[in-house]
């Protein structure tokens, strides 16, 4: 690989990653699964530039996203939130471009990307229950008691935390990574060329 390809590789991971920024500032709730899931596609052009890029450039262009986001809004959670948003983004994302790296097919990315995205909710449960949650705990004054009240209010299914898992955190990630996967597969092949061309 040229000096000139190398550039333009890391430009458009960059601007990938930049998109990905942008794309945060589009959540929206999804209140029928709990009070505190909020969804975005920043994980599309993650996942889009991770198969035209590689894992390499899967995970610059995360952290391009994470260090846009530290620089223009800040931390609010002491770089934990941002931490535990990478260690999601790439356990969704690398499964699947890894898979796709070896198997560069229509089938092929399908199934990385329900790897990626079964990997992705199963590390979801460990993330939110040991992490996310007791850190609101310890920077709000939080406690569970209040948290499971405030998830029982708009899902009254949960009850406490293995409801909580079952019934709000594992939902929630298969919806929101199969959502983003199916567009994924959609768009792929109608930005991957001119964005390879670029690169080339």
């Amino acid at each position: 690989m040229s000096n000139n390809q190398k550039l333009r590789r890391l430009t458009m991971a960059a601007l990938c990653g930049a998109v990905s920024f942008v794309l945060m500032y589009f959540s929206f709730s999804v209140p029928v699964l709990s009070p505190f899931a909020e969804f975005d596609f920043s994980a599309l052009p993650e996942l889009i530039g991770g198969f035209i890029l590689g894992p390499v450039g899967a995970i610059e262009i995360i952290t391009v996203k994470l260090g846009m986001k530290l620089l223009f809004k800040g931390s609010s959670s002491l770089l934990t939130g941002e931490l535990i948003n990478f260690v999601l983004s790439v356990s969704y994302i690398l499964p699947a471009v890894l898979y796709y790296r070896k198997h560069k097919t229509k089938k092929g990315a399908i199934i990385g990307m329900t790897i990626g995205t079964l990997i992705g909710v199963a590390v979801s449960v460990p993330a939110n229950v040991c992490l996310t949650f007791p850190l609101y705990i310890k920077l709000y004054g939080m406690n569970w008691e209040g948290i499971l009240e405030m998830c029982s209010a708009v899902n009254p299914w949960i009850k406490s935390i293995p409801t909580m898992v079952a019934f709000s955190i594992i939902p929630f990630n298969l919806i929101s990574r199969a959502v983003t996967s199916l567009i994924a597969l959609l768009v792929y092949k109608k930005l991957s060329v001119p964005i390879k061309k670029l690169i080339q």
